[in-house]
């Protein structure tokens, strides 16, 4: 049993929302710039296996929410799924992730997904309304996620779920964080106009040539010219504002 399974995030994580919960014990879509995975790798022992690597559903992990909700009567807020890992990996069975949304939604409160798991997350949608938010991170190009993120689902499948979920009347959201192709970035902004919130970011943990501060003014430029609704992030403003 998880005795809190739902808790306020912290630090960069507090930016997307009120409270959060992670589902499965880690992920297997193998980003290269994952900082939890790499963490989790750094302290495996040499020849072990990562354990984040092979995710499973957390021990008890849905009647822990429902227990803490229904304990400290939670409600009205947004609850967002997941940071340490993604509510759709591949290739396993997702059905916690889907009774998760359904305690959290008979209560009062409202779901916001961040996945790359494209068009598997399509099967909940029925249980999402118009107050709740589905987003997908898109970091560049298709052949970025390719190379970068080899176990999620392609560009394709991401960009499917989002017209499925604005077809359905779920508010829609891109994490552009970490971004790997800025050209992209600015593509996207001027095209995608079934996106409701863009949130942007930069690269973080990794050594990148971008110059942010540029990038971070462009996307600022595009999003009002395009009449885009937007959130830069803190990283990325420190970057704009000198500061970083």
């Amino acid at each position: 049993m998880i005795h809190k399974p739902i808790y306020e995030p912290k630090a960069r994580a507090k930016e997307y929302g009120d409270l959060a919960v992670n589902i499965y014990s880690g992920c297997n879509h193998g980003c290269t710039y994952c900082y939890a995975r790499g963490m989790k790798k750094r302290f495996t022992p040499k020849g072990g296996i990562c354990a984040f690597d092979n995710p499973e559903p957390r021990p008890d992990i849905v009647e822990s929410v429902k227990r803490q909700i229904e304990r400290e009567q939670i409600t009205g807020k947004l609850i967002h799924l997941c940071f340490l890992c993604d509510p759709y990996p591949a290739d396993i069975d997702t059905e916690p992730t889907r009774e998760i949304i359904k305690a959290i939604k008979r209560s009062g409160n409202n779901v916001q997904i961040l996945t790359k798991g494209g068009d598997r997350a399509i099967r909940d949608f029925d249980l999402l309304g118009a107050g709740d938010w589905f987003g997908v991170t898109l970091t560049g190009l298709p052949e970025s996620a390719e190379k970068h993120e080899p176990r999620a689902a392609d560009t394709q499948s991401r960009i499917i779920a989002l017209l499925a979920a604005r077809e359905a009347g779920i508010k829609t959201w891109v994490s552009c964080e970490p971004v790997i192709d800025t050209t992209a970035i600015y593509g996207l902004i001027g095209q995608a106009h079934y996106i409701d919130l863009f949130r942007i970011g930069k690269m973080n943990h990794h050594p990148s040539g971008i110059n942010w501060a540029e990038f971070g003014a462009k996307c600022v430029e595009l999003c009002e010219a395009n009449g885009r609704a937007y959130y830069i992030k803190d990283d990325l403003r420190a970057e704009m504002a000198g500061r970083a």
